[in-house]
């Protein structure tokens, strides 16, 4: 049976601050009721996002439960990963409710006595994306040494910028023409979309190389030829850059995307984000010693420009980098897709 979600983002329901909830709206919207944000009662996720139609915005859990919601889904992915405090009594309400609750916090609510125990009297499930399987603490075997399989991971110039988007859309693409094609989800919201991945933020950080090399190889097994791994992180990002370079030496892609969110000019610690070109540079340079692996285009995130500024933008960074830049939400997905099946094809990649 289809769920029918109600998301829960209280005072945080906006482009940049609720993005699992955004994520949700953006591809499973049939599965969603209503979000829950007392700020904007009356508006829609069409009025905040400029997609997901008439969902309604509505001012909290009990006026929700009129929609007849099955699951309540934690819709924000803040620094740090914590449940907010003043939320908790709202997720108590919703399993007394009896909704399932989905989250992505590293607050792990199945590890809570007292969730747990409502959970049970209530006969409702606590799902915690970012709980990590036993069997991906693992040290990297070397497997892409073999692997016959192509692999595509997106990188970004600062968190939070699409990489998840950019991969599934580039999948998405690949599948439309036909090709054996594969997304492989390495966060919370691409494992509530896909039903499957890993969360490698909440991995030991001796294992997270061979929890993705481990992901692939699932993947890979499938008989998928082109695996797309979502980016967590960047490279260039303090708090953050840990997560992309394991990712990056248990993936060892075989061609890289970069994602840039054209309208963000500094990071969360005030670092420049302007030199892109730059950034391409060091990812290739980071994978060197092990293999040749070029970024082949830039996925940019055109969110809150207008059609104009993002034109322009796309025009200075082909320019900049001599690479194709598009915006994968539109059809200028394919033009990436294009140059990425050209440049693996002519590495020998399987185009079956």
């Amino acid at each position: 049976m289809q769920r029918r979600i109600v998301i829960l983002a209280e005072g945080k329901f906006s482009p940049l601050e609720s993005k699992t909830a955004n994520q949700a709206i953006r591809y499973i919207p049939d599965e969603v009721v209503g979000i829950i944000d007392s700020r904007l009662v009356g508006r829609t996720a069409q009025d905040i996002l400029g997609f997901g139609g008439k969902i309604p915005i509505l001012p909290d859990l009990r006026t929700s439960l009129q929609k007849q919601p099955d699951t309540l889904l934690i819709g924000i992915a803040p620094t740090g990963g914590r449940l907010p405090d003043s939320w908790r009594n709202m997720i108590l309400e919703a399993i007394d409710n009896k909704l399932n609750i989905i989250s992505g916090l590293h607050t792990i609510l199945s590890d809570n006595e007292e969730f747990v125990k409502r959970a049970k009297v209530q006969n409702v499930k606590l799902i915690d994306l970012r709980k990590v399987d036993p069997e991906y603490e693992v040290v990297t075997k070397g497997f892409w040494k073999r692997r016959e399989a192509k692999t595509i991971l997106t990188v970004g110039t600062d968190c939070n910028v699409g990489k998840m988007t950019a991969s599934l859309e580039l999948h998405r693409e690949c599948s439309r023409r036909g090709l054996k094609s594969d997304f492989v989800a390495t966060g919370q919201t691409g494992i509530l979309l896909s039903g499957k991945g890993v969360c490698v933020d909440s991995i030991i950080s001796d294992y997270v190389a061979g929890s993705i090399e481990r992901e692939v190889e699932k993947s890979t097994a499938t008989g998928a030829n082109y695996i797309h791994v979502e980016g967590q992180g960047s490279l260039t990002h303090q708090g953050y850059s840990a997560v992309t370079l394991g990712l990056m030496h248990g993936v060892m892609p075989d061609a890289m995307i970069m994602v840039h969110h054209a309208g963000r000019r500094v990071d969360d610690y005030g670092f420049p984000l302007d030199d892109v070109k730059g950034k391409i540079k060091l990812h290739e340079t980071m994978i060197e010693p092990f293999k040749r692996s070029k970024v082949i285009g830039i996925a940019v995130n055109t969110v809150m420009m207008t059609s104009q500024q993002a034109d322009k933008v796309t025009h200075d960074l082909e320019e900049q980098t001599g690479l194709p830049v598009a915006d994968v939400l539109t059809a200028e997905v394919s033009k990436l897709t294009d140059a990425l099946l050209l440049y693996l094809n002519q590495r020998g990649a399987h185009h079956l």
